[in-house]
């Protein structure tokens, strides 16, 4: 079986992220879920430990899946995770477009090759920003992220809810 590393921000992790850490450990074996710093996200609502417990706990099913905080390019971070492969999910055509170019220079720079992965259509339009601002205003989130998240995230309700 190869190791794969699935990049992300995971601010916060979410159902659609979580289906394509499950689809990934069916076909590779194991996952190694690295949290990256994004410079050209704006600062998001949990800091890099919380977001590395909340998906430790929402992966706790899964034996093959370790999560591993990196920064810099996610190349050296697939490196030094020893993966085999990067694999990322795919929910739109648009993602396929932004997705498709930063691969084809990952392997240019590195030789390590993406695997696209679609998460499952009832997750195609799920998006941590999203959830962030909705649960921000006290909505209900918790039927887009696994419960861990959900439960931080209620503490995250503005007062000024509007």
């Amino acid at each position: 079986m190869s190791v794969v590393f699935f990049p992300g921000s995971f601010d916060p992790v979410h159902l659609g992220h979580l289906d394509v850490i499950e689809q990934a450990t069916a076909l590779f074996g194991e996952v190694v879920v690295g949290t990256m710093h994004n410079p050209s996200k704006p600062g998001g609502a949990f800091p890099l430990d919380q977001r590395q417990a909340m998906i430790t706990e929402s992966t706790a099913h899964l034996d093959a899946v370790r999560v591993e905080a990196h920064t810099g390019l996610v190349v050296d971070a697939a490196r030094a995770a020893g993966a085999d492969f990067i694999v990322k999910g795919l929910r739109t055509a648009g993602d396929f477009e932004f997705e498709m170019q930063m691969a084809l220079t990952n392997e240019s720079v590195t030789g390590i090759r993406t695997v696209f992965l679609p998460t499952a259509a009832r997750f195609s339009f799920v998006s941590s920003r999203f959830i962030r601002e909705i649960a921000h205003y006290g909505g209900d989130v918790s039927h887009l992220v696994p419960e861990p998240v959900a439960r931080r995230l209620a503490s995250l309700a503005s007062p000024e809810r509007s």
